[in-house]
């Protein structure tokens, strides 16, 4: 005779399993707390400047949704690892999130609190030159200001050498119906060697800029213009991925009848990772 099935397990037994998860994971928080905080020790004596790490955090982002399966949400995943990273991140060097919300104040404020939590402050501003100014006038404060962003050239402000750059593009998960869809730069100042440059944001300014050769520019980069009358030009942000590079937007610039006055890196940011549909 065959052995009965074992009875399946009780809901009280379930939830046993549960609770010693939980305690398992707040231990873990904990833990990780207690490495961050020799860290600022170690980083008193042997680093100096933010605690941003840009280039740290996408390749961590890349792995946890490689490794993720069952039916958690992504979105929950992505969420819980954001406010986890900055909110450690802020306990090393206390920051403000500057958001440009000309944009949308409530699409701006799901973006920072979904990538920054509740603990980092929040400060409102009604221009992006606004919010990438309070950044530049801090030690350590963040800007998030929109990729479509261009009612004026923010993006000059981050032309000089030691002032903020553009270290990441938000979300870096790029999937349908992200909860903090708004895309966004986020604008900094970081140390060389964290500052990742999968993407570069390049400040060009031109003259003879027109539709005819903001066609030619389009296939090669993504690029936000402003109107300078003073040169019957623009000023551009243009984000240059691999294969395309600086002197091949350039050549197109000129090739349309374009003349280039100046090029300036502001910053960069990690290749977003897309999820397959």
């Amino acid at each position: 005779m065959s052995n009965p099935p074992p009875a399946p397990p009780s809901l009280a037994d379930l939830r046993k399993e549960i609770d010693a998860i939980d305690e398992q994971v707040h231990q873990l928080l904990m833990n990780r707390a207690d490495i961050i905080d020799r860290l600022i020790k170690v980083k008193k004596t042997q680093e100096v400047g933010s605690a941003f790490r840009p280039a740290r955090e996408a390749d961590m982002m890349r792995r946890l949704v490689q490794r993720h399966r069952g039916i958690l949400p992504l979105d929950t995943v992505e969420g819980i690892w954001r406010v986890i990273v900055s909110t450690f991140t802020y306990v090393q060097a206390p920051f403000s999130v500057h958001a440009d919300v000309s944009v949308g104040e409530s699409a701006m404020r799901d973006s920072a609190r979904f990538h920054f939590g509740f603990v980092v402050p929040y400060v409102a501003h009604f221009s992006a030159q606004a919010a990438v100014e309070a950044v530049a006038r801090s030690k350590g404060d963040l800007a998030l200001v929109s990729t479509t962003s261009g009612h004026t050239p923010w993006w000059i402000t981050l032309e000089p050498a030691g002032a903020p750059k553009i270290i990441a593009r938000m979300p870096f998960i790029q999937r349908a119906d992200h909860p903090a869809a708004l895309p966004v730069f986020a604008v900094s100042r970081v140390a060389d060697d964290a500052l990742v440059l999968e993407v570069e944001t390049w400040s060009i300014r031109v003259s003879g800029w027109n539709a005819q050769v903001s066609r030619a520019l389009s296939p090669l980069a993504d690029v936000i213009a402003v109107p300078d009358t003073a040169f019957d030009g623009a000023a551009l942000l243009v984000s240059i991925e691999a294969p395309s590079h600086l002197d091949s937007i350039k050549a197109a610039l000129i090739a349309a009848g374009a003349s280039v006055r100046s090029t300036a890196l502001v910053g960069g940011h990690a290749k977003r990772y897309t999820v397959p549909s």
